[in-house]
């Protein structure tokens, strides 16, 4: 399928900002009067998949050629310079000694075998390798690409240079052996330019090592989609998955998050919940509010809490807010302990961001401010929000026998999903161990799951302030004991999960729960939740389970790269969408506008009238019948081929039928090009 124009310095069509300006200077008036930076989009120019700057310039004349125009081209210029002249007889414009010593050591055919690229990518070398012609020198400047000191930033260079592979570049064999001594005395190899540059009165002299492609090598001169690669292909998806976006479940799951960060309360509905809060504001409740008069404090912290999803006015990002309700913080000692917990990243935690007090809910308060994860539920909520699931623990009378003995994959969670569980939990635990912290949260309702199977640590660092005790001289002395309490803790969540229920932790049920274990799953993780649960005589390591869990590590780790693989597979399907969306976006901007600068029939006219034509052979196409014809892959390749401006021709027909008009892609985009600029400048008071 056909997808969109190759990207170079010239086809700023891929580019589109906010603002209409694209990253690689779209719109400036200087960029119009030097078309000769432009390339030409034919099929000998070997265009790049991948950059716009990897691009030959073998469509340069040499500079030995009578034909060369390079020198009043690049004398014409006329940059607006933003800066000093550069000096060219200062210090930095003579080129460093020692660089020649220091490349000759690179080919030096003692290198080890190992060092070497098994295809040396030529803008990798040295570029003294391509000599000079006779009478030219390097005391006018380096190439600027390899002087970053002096390079004027309103230079083209480091514009069109990239250091951004060509695919062509690592199919052509180069030799390693050569001497830079011997290089320089020699002609200038095939396929190998010298270019001049004259930036702000300095004189430029370079190579362009990029290599002519080998023959037969021909890349498409306008972007096309790819078919999906065949490692994710066999991974068997779903039947009826869109070819052009990313797949419904993936984006459904994405807007459900977007809708949650977005998500707003009525302040005259809930008129509790403050406006504001320090630097907080927007604040949504998570959870559901405890009433005023609620006596009883939760089973966790010991004090009430709430929860609630707030926007910080410093940085406009959403963050989690839970608030310890009438707490009043006395002594900020405790404030060692958060700068630590700050410090921890970790793909299993919720990473701690701020601690404040606050008045702002009417009495003390103390708020732990967290990273927002958006869709997430607890562990509770996800695994042990069924009644019914206790029914096998649950006490009966005298004479009846226990309820049916429930069976993995009928009532009980698979063993690998319960693998994938234990894998990311040491993970946490591990890292907060060696930071020499505690978890001391190690509970099924403060795990957050997001999507299928992704866990994190939540309300980390809570305990540590709820019950520091300002008598300790070391508030790390404790850390050691609480550590073997995450290990207990870490058992007691295994082994809810293996029985898929709570009851099975109580101390009255233990032996039935590990006898369901043995029954229905292997002997490592019974061994696993043995070895949690007992106390032991020494101190215990979240490094002793490594072994338990063994080979498991890697599927787990192969699950994580092939749901990787899946999800760049979708990326790349809404790269070329983004891309056609500014295309868009740019051609709406230009068709039928009402008025342009008091020309009520602009768009009806010159270029603009090409352009309409184009939206209704792009958008207004109609069956012999007269039926509208729909085409997803017609628009599509007709807006790729538009963005890379293409020589193949179109007609395009009035809407009253009474004209044909016959022209390229390139013609059209030419229009479309200073078009746009024409709106641009005028919206920047240019006009």
């Amino acid at each position: 399928m056909d997808g969109g124009g190759i990207a170079d310095a010239g086809l700023t069509d891929s580019y589109f900002s906010t603002s209409f300006i694209g990253v690689n200077g779209f719109g400036s008036p200087a960029e119009a009067k030097y078309p000769m930076m432009q390339r030409m989009t034919n099929s000998s120019s070997s265009p790049s998949l991948l950059n716009e700057s990897a691009k030959q310039y073998a469509g340069h004349d040499p500079l030995t050629s009578p034909n060369s125009s390079l020198f009043n081209d690049f004398a014409a210029l006329s940059l607006s310079q933003r800066r000093k002249t550069p000096n060219p007889t200062a210090s930095e414009f003579i080129p460093k000694g020692g660089s020649t010593s220091r490349l000759s050591n690179v080919s030096q055919s003692s290198m080890s075998a190992f060092s070497q690229a098994l295809f040396s990518h030529p803008s990798m070398g040295s570029p003294a390798t391509a000599g000079l012609a006779p009478g030219m020198s390097l005391s006018a400047g380096s190439s600027p690409l390899h002087s970053p000191k002096i390079t004027p930033h309103t230079s083209p260079a480091p514009r069109r240079r990239s250091h951004t592979p060509n695919p062509a570049n690592y199919m052509v064999p180069t030799s390693a052996s050569t001497s830079v001594a011997n290089a320089v005395s020699q002609p200038p190899s095939s396929g190998q330019v010298i270019q001049k540059e004259t930036v702000g009165g300095t004189t430029y002299f370079y190579t362009d090592t990029t290599p002519a492609p080998l023959t037969g090598m021909v890349f498409p001169n306008y972007h096309i989609y790819p078919p999906t690669a065949p490692h994710v292909a066999y991974m068997q998806p779903k039947a009826n998955a869109p070819s052009f976006f990313m797949a419904d479940e993936l984006r459904q799951e994405l807007i459900n998050r977007h809708l949650i960060t977005m998500a707003q309360i009525d302040q005259a509905d809930i008129p509790a919940v403050p406006t504001e809060v320090d630097s907080y504001h927007s604040l949504f409740p998570l959870e559901p509010l405890p009433p005023l008069n609620r006596i009883q404090k939760t089973s966790n912290f010991g004090y009430i809490t709430s929860c609630y999803k707030a926007v910080n006015s410093k940085d406009d990002l959403p963050y989690c807010l839970r608030r310890i309700h009438g707490f009043r913080l006395v002594n900020t000692k405790c404030m060692v302990l958060v700068d630590m917990w700050k410090k921890i990243q970790h793909s299993n935690i919720v990473t701690l961001r701020e601690v404040f007090t606050t008045k702002a809910f009417g009495e003390h308060s103390l708020v732990f401010a967290y990273d927002f994860h958006a869709g997430g539920e607890t562990m509770m909520s996800r695994h042990f929000n069924d009644p019914s699931a206790d029914a096998y623990f649950t006490k009966r009378k005298w004479g009846q026998h226990d309820g049916p003995l429930p069976r993995q994959h009928a009532g009980l969670l698979p063993e690998s999903l319960i693998w994938a569980y234990i894998v990311q939990l040491s993970s946490a635990l591990r890292t907060i161990h060696t930071a020499g912290l505690a978890c001391r949260v190690m509970d099924p309702s403060k795990i957050l799951v997001t999507g299928k199977t992704r866990l994190r640590v939540n309300c980390v660092g809570i305990f540590d302030v709820l019950t520091f005790d300002n008598s300790q001289n070391n508030p790390l002395a404790l850390m050691a004991q609480f550590q073997q309490a995450d290990l207990m803790s870490l058992g007691k969540v295994v082994l809810a999960l293996a029985c898929n229920c709570v009851s099975g932790i109580q101390r009255e049920n233990l032996q039935k729960a590990m006898e369901l274990v043995t029954i229905n799953y292997s002997s490592d993780l019974k061994n696993l939740i043995l070895y949690l649960l007992t106390d032991q005589n020494r101190l215990r390591s979240v490094n002793d389970i490594m072994p338990m869990i063994g080979a498991r590590f890697y599927t787990q780790l192969d699950a994580a790269q092939m749901r990787n693989d899946v999800i760049e597979e979708d990326l790349a399907k809404e790269v070329q969408n983004g891309r056609l969306f500014r295309l868009l976006a740019k051609l709406g901007t230009i068709n039928e506008r009402p008025e342009f600068q008091k020309d009520p029939t602009w768009s009806e006219t010159g270029d603009r009238y090409l352009l309409k034509l184009f939206r209704d052979h792009l958008f207004h196409q109609v069956t012999e019948a007269g039926t509208p014809w729909i085409d997803l892959s017609h628009i599509i390749s007709c807006l790729n081929k538009l963005d890379a401006g293409v020589p193949e021709k179109i007609s395009l027909i009035s809407r009253d039928e009474k004209s044909v008009l016959v022209v390229t892609y390139s013609d059209l985009k030419r229009c479309f090009e200073n078009t746009f600029q024409e709106l641009i400048a005028a919206a920047n008071g240019q006009l």
